[in-house]
C-alpha cells in the first residue's frame, strides 16, 4: 500500500566545494494541482541548512525527492570496492564510512574520501586522474541506472566525479547527509516504505523532464513559459509568470509536480529486480 503524503518535495542538489551552493534548490508541491513553489526563493542554500530543513521544517506526510545517486554500484562486482577491505556491506555502511573518511571536512565536502590512497582507485577525478579500478568506457552503473538508460535517460556513473553531467561528487556529499538522518527519517528503498509519514528517494530529474514531454538530451528548462508546459504536461497549474528561471530552480519545480503525479503508482514503489539490491545499491524512483 502506498501512503496517501500530502506534499512532494524535490531538492535539486550539490557536491561542488564551499559551504554556500547556488545549485541547491527546493521546491515543494501540495496534493492537488496547485503550482509548486519554491521554499526561500531567492536563498543560497547550504548543504547544512538543507539537513536542519528536514529535520526541523519538513511538511507532515512529505515524500521528498533528491536529485542524486543514494549508493555506489556494487552488483556488477559484488562489492563498492572490491579489493579494499574495508568495502563496506550495504548502503547505510556505505554512508557510515564516507562520514567516517571525511568527519573533519565541514560543509559535507567528500575530498577526503575521493583522494583515500584504496578509495581513489575506483574514481574518476580530475587532472585526467582515473584510478586503475575505474572499470571501462563511462564507469560502472546501478541497476537502477541500467533501467533510466532503458529509459531514455543519459546516466553517468557514480564514480565519475568529472564533467558537467557528473553526479559522483553531489552523491558523496548526499551520503553523509543521509548518514545524519539515520533513524530520523526513512530513505527508501534501503529503509521499508513506511505505511505512514514522510521518506526520502532519489530522483533524477530527467525522468520528470521525459514524463513531462521533454527530449532525452534537452531536459533542461531555463524560462517560465517552458517551466510551465512541462508542469501543465505533469497536471500542475502554472507558476507566476515570468521570464528566466536557472535550471536548478525550474528542476526542483517540475520535479516536485511529477512527483506528485507519480507518488500513487504502486507499480513505481515495486519496480522490477528491486528487492535484489534494495540495501546495497537502492534505487530511482520511477525507473523500471
Amino acid at each position: 500500500m502506498v501512503p496517501r503524503f500530502r506534499h512532494f518535495a524535490a531538492i535539486d542538489w550539490s557536491g561542488a566545494a564551499g559551504e554556500f551552493q547556488s545549485g541547491i534548490a527546493i521546491a515543494v508541491a501540495p496534493a492537488g494541482s496547485a503550482p509548486p513553489r519554491l521554499v526561500r526563493p531567492g536563498h543560497c542554500w547550504s548543504r547544512a541548512q538543507v539537513l536542519d530543513w528536514l529535520l526541523d521544517e519538513l511538511p507532515p506526510q512529505t515524500v521528498v525527492g533528491l536529485d542524486l545517486g543514494i549508493a555506489l554500484p556494487f552488483a556488477d562486482r559484488g562489492a563498492f570496492f572490491p579489493g579494499w577491505a574495508r568495502s563496506p556491506p550495504d548502503a547505510r555502511a556505505l554512508w557510515a564510512l564516507v562520514e567516517a573518511v571525511c568527519a573533519g571536512e565541514p560543509h559535507f565536502g567528500i575530498t577526503g574520501f575521493v583522494d583515500h590512497d584504496e578509495a581513489s582507485r575506483h574514481f574518476r577525478r580530475h587532472g585526467n586522474r582515473t584510478g586503475d579500478l575505474f572499470g571501462q568506457g563511462k564507469g560502472r552503473l546501478r541497476r537502477t541506472e541500467q533501467a533510466q538508460a532503458r529509459m531514455g535517460c543519459r546516466p553517468t556513473s557514480n564514480f565519475n566525479l568529472v564533467g558537467a553531467a557528473q553526479v559522483g561528487k553531489a552523491s558523496l556529499s548526499g551520503m553523509r547527509v543521509l548518514h545524519r538522518l539515520s533513524g530520523r527519517l526513512p530513505v527508501w528503498p534501503v529503509d521499508p516504505l513506511p505505511p505512514t509519514g514522510s521518506v526520502i528517494c532519489e530522483i533524477y530529474t530527467g525522468l520528470a523532464a521525459i514524463a513531462a514531454g521533454r527530449p532525452p538530451g534537452r531536459t533542461k528548462l531555463r524560462t517560465i513559459p517552458e517551466l510551465n508546459l512541462a508542469l501543465a504536461a505533469l497536471g500542475s497549474e502554472p507558476v507566476a509568470a515570468g521570464g528566466l528561471i536557472s535550471d536548478h530552480a525550474s528542476d526542483a519545480l517540475m520535479a516536485a509536480a511529477w512527483l506528485r503525479r507519480a507518488a500513487p503508482d504502486p507499480g513505481l514503489w515495486h519496480p522490477p529486480g528491486l528487492m535484489d539490491v534494495a540495501a546495497t545499491e537502492g534505487w530511482t524512483f520511477g525507473a523500471v
